[in-house]
């Protein structure tokens, strides 16, 4: 879809459907709705005195204009009371009206920025936020799907604002919000596809693809390299598989005075089975995303790329399969990783932890820091949080900080959980230097605690988007499947860590 800023009426657009708002409480419209109210002949003004406009939040209504405005369609988006609107509603109502318009057939929409008049937002965020709305609420993933016959897409989304001297300010924010929403739809993307079509080689060549779009540095570790690496805990977790594992590596240099490079990790388990600790069958198909944190940093250092950021970024991704075979690790096996240090696997289920921890050592090796992790990790994750947040634990409480507002700018909420240093104590193993998991209490900080003992005193936040990965059905800028989380809030993070630099 593209999507383009000009200046003028918006009544006077010509595209298929008009998108213009109303706050709870209005009775008499101003602005762009008032002009379009006043060139259908008061038909806005009067459906609300007929209370069939309330301008309630989502409410959403379509008046046909029968030929009074070029376009045929007016939708009046409720924004709800004013003192409750945020951008968060912008990019959610801008996804929802959207989706209503493709169910009509419209395939070019102008709207107006909502939120950038009587909103009193500030117009770059405003328009970056519709154009984040447009792109992830449009999106779906229908490629192994025959097409519908009455099927249509929205092509073409124009902005259209009154005064002139905004125009450039809206654009930049409108290139920027399609920038990032087309990250968080190429982790979609990933995290979507069947685990027979995205192997850890598809994840491989999607990530090579991403890169020579960008210009990015790109390698890919094969199995014999972390042999001689000496990389025993992802091989450990690739050994039950007939697919062979891949370690990703993509580094974008936005910055080469600086001395060092972010080091963005991702768990990239294609499929998890849970290996000899086979989950039960009940929901295994959506272990095809066990990949999300993978996908998720590779979408944001693509994003990091397209926006310019003045900041040095390295993506590693231990990409393999969790399969139980002859072959796979067992239950009460010792695996050595990178640097040395030994593990007892008690279960093979725990296997994101094993592969990120080999990730963790090359990470420091190369001398990455700070250190973010980002992975499907725990069940207990989203036990405590339910779906409505993202949990994460940091040793750099500036870190842990910047990343909470982070999470807010991109409308995906993050939450804080210690990191309890006597929780070590359940992870002493009798034959190991360290054991997989712990007790069954605190099991999200227990994981937590098993990375940082390889990331020793590297500045490390590690987040368990678990809870957050996936929805069951559209809302606003979430559309059912996988969500892109924590894409846009990694990128923010980044932005902010370039201009602590």
């Amino acid at each position: 879809m593209q999507i383009k800023v000009e200046g003028g009426d918006i009544a006077r657009c010509p595209a298929k459907a008009i998108i213009v708002n109303l706050f709870e409480g209005v009775t008499s419209p101003g602005g762009a709705t008032g002009a379009v109210d006043v060139a259908l002949d008061g038909a806005i003004s009067q459906l609300i005195q007929e209370g069939e406009i309330k301008g309630k939040e989502k409410e959403l209504t379509l008046i046909h204009t029968l030929g009074r405005i070029p376009s045929p369609r007016v939708l009046v988006v409720g924004l709800g009371k004013a003192d409750k609107f945020s951008i968060d509603k912008v990019r959610d109502l801008t996804a929802t009206a959207l989706r209503h318009l493709r169910k009509v057939g419209a395939e070019s929409v102008a709207t107006i920025v909502h939120g950038a008049g009587i909103g009193g937002f500030d117009p770059e965020e405003a328009a970056q936020a519709v154009a984040e709305g447009a792109v992830m609420g449009l999106y779906r993933f229908t490629r192994h799907k025959k097409p519908e016959q009455d099927e249509r897409e929205i092509h073409e989304l124009t902005v259209v604002e009154f005064d002139a001297n905004k125009v450039d300010v809206l654009r930049r924010g409108v290139e920027r919000g399609a920038v990032l929403g087309e990250a968080a739809n190429h982790a979609r993307d990933m995290a979507n596809e069947p685990a027979n079509v995205l192997t850890p080689a598809a994840l491989a060549e999607k990530a090579r693809a991403l890169a020579e779009d960008t210009g990015l540095e790109y390698e890919v570790l094969e199995r014999e390299e972390m042999e001689r690496q000496g990389m025993g805990a992802i091989l450990g977790v690739a050994a039950g598989s007939t697919q062979p594992p891949k370690l990703i590596v993509m580094r974008y240099k936005g910055n080469p005075s600086a001395p060092v490079a972010v080091g963005l990790l991702g768990k990239g388990i294609t499929f998890d089975s849970g290996g000899i600790s086979i989950k039960p069958a009940a929901g295994m198909e959506e272990m095809k995303g066990d990949m999300s944190g993978g996908a998720a940093v590779v979408a944001a250092v693509w994003a990091a790329a397209k926006l310019r950021l003045p900041v040095n970024a390295t993506v590693v991704v231990p990409a393999t399969e969790n399969m139980p075979s002859g072959s796979a690790t067992k239950p009460g096996d010792v695996l050595r990783a990178m640097n040395g240090k030994t593990i007892e696997v008690i279960n093979t289920d725990a296997e994101g932890r094993l592969v990120l921890a080999d990730a963790v050592c090359y990470a420091r090796q190369q001398g990455l820091s700070p250190l973010i992790d980002v992975a499907t990790l725990t069940g207990a994750m989203q036990v405590a949080l339910g779906p409505g947040a993202t949990g994460f634990m940091a040793t750099d409480d500036s870190l842990a900080a910047k990343l909470l507002r982070a999470g807010e700018v991109a409308g995906e909420r993050m939450w804080r959980f210690p990191l309890i240093d006597e929780y070590r104590e359940h992870l002493k193993s009798d034959v190991a230097d360290i054991k997989n998991t712990g007790n069954r209490y605190g099991g999200a900080i227990n994981a937590a605690e098993f990375i940082r003992f390889f990331v020793e005193d590297t500045p490390w936040v590690h987040i368990d988007m678990a809870p957050t990965d996936n929805v069951d059905k559209d809302k606003g800028v979430w559309v059912k499947g996988a969500t892109g989380i924590p894409v846009r809030t990694l990128v923010h993070l980044l932005r902010s860590l370039a201009d602590a630099e």
